[in-house]
């Protein structure tokens, strides 16, 4: 089934879809507090326009303890770079180094998250392992579909060795066109589209959120991603009052598929009650700007202070253990 997903939902919703809410505001104290100035913006120590691979690097910063090894980063469906660099940036921050990768939007990609190739993740794991100064294993982190990237890519290729996945998904989902075209795959390997889960509209259309959960009742098993094939632990966090997609329950069957095939690697599956889409990143103040945004994807402004609050340092811990074989 192909479904043109924007023609059918109204532009405020659609705008929230696809991510327009990129949370920038700056790391702040972990409970409501004033808002600090944010830092200047470190640029990128490398750019990279190569066939097949739109990103850029960030070597860990000057003055920190480097890790070992190397972060892939892959925002949502804002697309472009914007998610993913925020996150690369945070990370070479606390030592690591990371590079954020576009999937689609950016110049010469395609402009909608529709049939998006999976290789150029391969194609950043292959650039990272050419660095004389990357040494150790190579983790990949997405949110949201980033998230599903994440996940995806990871149980197809066992040279990523640790997964992070902030609100992520369990299946290949349909692909997202704003523009009211009709859509498959979100992705192809080797130029093939993948099984996906298409979007149930028996019911009409009462909200992207049930749009999403009313679909997972029609989830074919081929749809699934084969989270038990990754080849290191695997950390997710969620909200439970995510208004976006049900990210607490796709989690939970990631972890629940795991279990099922006697997963070798650590597993951690963080959900918060009171936080929505916008779980996942590095703390916020409660006056922070954007979180207006961020909150209409779901959950309270003292839940998603204090799941931010809670959820990056363990982040941050979880990436040291798994690339610095603790």
């Amino acid at each position: 089934m192909s479904f043109a997903l924007s023609a059918s939902l109204p532009a405020a919703v659609a705008a929230l879809l696809l991510g327009a809410f990129v949370l920038t505001a700056p790391a702040t104290a972990q409970t409501p507090a004033p808002t600090v100035a944010a830092p200047a913006a470190r640029a990128a120590d490398v750019i990279i326009r190569e066939e097949g691979l739109v990103a850029e690097y960030f070597a860990p910063a000057p003055g920190t303890q480097a890790s070992a090894g190397a972060v892939i980063v892959l925002g949502g469906s804002e697309g472009g770079l914007r998610g993913g660099r925020g996150l690369a940036r945070r990370l070479s921050d606390a030592g690591f180094a990371a590079i954020a990768v576009s999937y689609f939007g950016e110049p010469g990609q395609n402009p909608v998250l529709n049939e998006i190739p999976i290789e150029p993740v391969d194609r950043a794991l292959a650039w990272l392992k050419a660095r004389p100064e990357i040494h150790g294993p190579i983790a990949v982190m997405g949110v949201s579909k980033g998230g599903e990237l994440a996940l995806l890519t990871a149980s197809r290729n066992p040279e990523i060795r640790a997964v992070v996945a902030g609100v992520p998904s369990h299946v290949v989902w349909a692909g997202i066109d704003q523009t009211g075209g009709a859509v498959g795959s979100s992705w192809t390997a080797g130029g093939q589209p993948l099984a996906y889960v298409p979007y149930n509209m028996s019911n009409g259309f009462t909200g992207v959120f049930n749009l999403y959960n009313d679909s997972l009742a029609t989830a074919s098993a081929e749809a699934e991603i084969p989270v038990e094939a990754i080849n290191g632990p695997v950390l997710m966090i969620s909200g439970q009052a995510d208004g976006l997609w049900p990210s607490a329950e796709m989690a939970r069957r990631v972890e629940q598929r795991l279990q099922a095939h006697g997963f070798r690697h650590p597993v951690v599956n963080l959900t918060y009650p009171d936080a929505g889409h916008a779980v996942f990143g590095a703390p916020v103040a409660a006056d922070a700007p954007g979180l207006e945004r961020a909150l209409a994807l779901g959950g309270t402004l003292p839940g998603l202070v204090a799941a931010r609050a809670d959820g990056w340092p363990r982040v941050l811990r979880f990436l040291r253990d798994a690339l610095n074989g603790g």
